[in-house]
């Protein structure tokens, strides 16, 4: 009797069922295996996307994946690939993103977050003794197994990852997520292992605080931070962490390689061994407090890009602390217009380079189409399938007047806005009650109240920032822009402190100008007034 013939399609083997997430060339769908009942998430890769590099990638990251088995590790399965689809099956992991469990925590403390990086550092280790360096560690690719309480911690999404010969130290290219990348990346140097612990080490310092431990307002001034190593642990928040904590962060973000800790020996480090004895067991609230907002911020960006372009160099409009990055800023070949709280990838495989020959990184994501994504640079536009420099440019052009905009309500300048806005400009506000606003009486208001802000923003530096502004077109005359703005201060007792709202705005063009028609304003996200009013800033 003939051999029974192998099943080599995917729905002889498996049941899809609902979307998980989707990309620009895959889609993510929960499945259950038809002879053991089990259910698995599979990675549905459409090839005929692909180009030959992207194919290799994806043989790549399948081969990875199957020889990495660890219990800190989402596990491939099966990799099945048909004539136009490849279809990756891991593990379905239900827990959601480790730093969203947390913030929804009742108790978390230093002792938690030592179990949280050992865990992430476990399977760290594992990919490094395997000969794996994943290049992308990052909030979004550490998961939950489940939402059972103390599941375990898993590292996902090795698409990044490349395979080395020991401690090879060699240029693999520009690749990884801005705020996470290491000096040596940075400076275009070799590089290996290490780039993976120092990205740990920015995990961790989150963990602790909330916040990131690299961030300015200008972004080639963020990436010389990077460069130069050059953090601290300002008080009062890191006044509570324990020495050994500080420890472990200053050997994980140390600049130089060679000397940077190892997977193997962070994990026997004091801090992680013996947490029992040496990390603090204290709730700590403030650090919760701070990892909501920035978790949002990173959020913020998934509305615009969900996924991992892998072969496309780009980035977000804002920085580190939410700050505008709008500025084109002349840096080294290494600059990119990014943040430690953006979570896009960066792969640079055919970045394009400029008249010098260094590669221009300067690109912002306006917005994302199906299967289009569209950068847009102050002097050339590209997109992943064609070039549309007409969109693209009017794209720009509306970011540009939004914040010319929001410049002239800083300056508390009502002529300048007036000029930009339609006199029957339409708005929801707060203060309204829910109630349409018309015409520019109510928004004059603000503006008699402005020198308020006039003499606080000279004496005490109010900065106010467009958050990941995304462009919606209508038509070639009519355009919408969604935006968060950040409003930053220091108080009458010399605390910084910030609120931030969510702002929409309809814009029209008449007689070759654009004009503001009609606004939406959220209220502040992270105080009960509005940071809009100088009753905010006078707290």
């Amino acid at each position: 009797m003939a051999a029974p013939l192998v099943c080599t399609r995917f729905s002889d083997n498996y049941e899809l069922k609902e979307e998980l997430g989707k990309g620009a060339f895959s889609v993510v769908r929960k499945c259950i295996q038809k002879h053991t009942g089990l259910e698995f998430a599979a990675k549905i890769i459409n090839t005929k996307k692909l180009s030959a590099r992207d194919f290799q990638k994806l043989e790549r990251e399948a081969r990875i994946c199957r020889k990495l088995q660890h219990p800190n590790i989402v596990r491939l399965h099966d990799s099945i690939q048909e004539e136009l689809f490849h279809y990756l099956v891991f593990d379905l992991v239900t827990g959601g993103e480790l730093f969203e469990d947390i913030v929804a925590r009742e108790f978390y403390s230093e002792a938690d977050a030592s179990h949280c990086i050992q865990q992430i550092l476990e399977s760290v280790n594992h990919c490094h003794t395997n000969g794996v360096v994943h290049r992308d560690l990052k909030p979004e690719n550490l998961l939950l197994a489940s939402k059972v309480k103390g599941a375990a911690v898993k590292l996902a999404d090795f698409g990044l990852a490349i395979e080395v010969q020991g401690e090879q130290q060699a240029w693999f290219g520009f690749a990884g997520t801005p705020g996470y990348l290491s000096p040596e990346v940075l400076k275009k140097e070799p590089y290996g292992k290490p780039v993976d612990i120092w990205a740990c080490g920015v995990i961790l310092y989150i963990l602790l605080v909330g916040y990131p431990p690299f961030w300015d307002e200008d972004q080639h001034r963020l990436y010389a931070q990077i460069k130069a190593g050059a953090y601290d642990y300002p008080s009062p928040e890191w006044d509570t962490v324990t020495p050994d904590a500080k420890n472990l962060i200053n050997q994980m973000l140390t600049v130089n390689p060679a000397k940077r800790v190892t997977a193997s020996d962070a994990l026997k480090h004091p801090w992680i061994c013996y947490r029992e004895k040496v990390a603090s067991a204290v709730h700590r609230q403030e650090t919760v407090d701070c990892l909501k907002k920035f978790n949002a911020r990173r959020k913020l960006k998934g509305a615009i890009l969900t996924t991992m372009l892998a072969t496309r160099n780009f980035s977000s409009k804002y920085d580190v602390h939410g700050r505008s990055i709008a500025t084109n800023k002349k840096g080294d070949g290494s600059q990119v217009k990014e943040s430690t709280e953006s979570n896009t990838t960066l792969e640079d495989d055919d970045v394009r380079e400029d008249k010098k020959g260094t590669v221009d990184r300067s690109s912002t994501v306006i917005a994302k189409d199906a299967e289009d994504v569209r950068i847009v640079c102050p002097n050339k536009t590209f997109s992943q399938h064609s070039t549309n420099s007409c969109g693209s440019a009017r794209k720009q052009e509306i970011v540009k007047i939004t914040e010319q905009l929001i410049e002239s309500i800083n300056n508390a300048d009502f002529e300048a806005y007036t000029k930009i806005c339609d006199p029957h400009m339409t708005a929801f506000e707060p203060e309204a009650l829910g109630n349409l606003l018309e015409g520019m009486e109510f928004h004059k208001f603000y503006f008699d109240h402005e020198s308020v802000l006039t003499v606080l923003g000279k004496n005490r530096g109010i900065n106010t920032t467009v958050l990941n502004p995304t462009v919606h077109l209508l038509g070639d005359d009519a355009a919408c822009i969604a935006y968060i703005i950040l409003v930053q201060y220091i108080d009458k007792q010399g605390v910084p402190r910030s609120h931030q709202y969510e702002e929409t705005r309809v814009w029209h063009r008449r007689d070759n100008k654009w004009q503001n028609v009609h606004s939406h304003r959220s209220a502040s996200v992270a105080s009960t007034s509005s940071a809009f009013s100088p009753s905010a800033i006078n707290k």
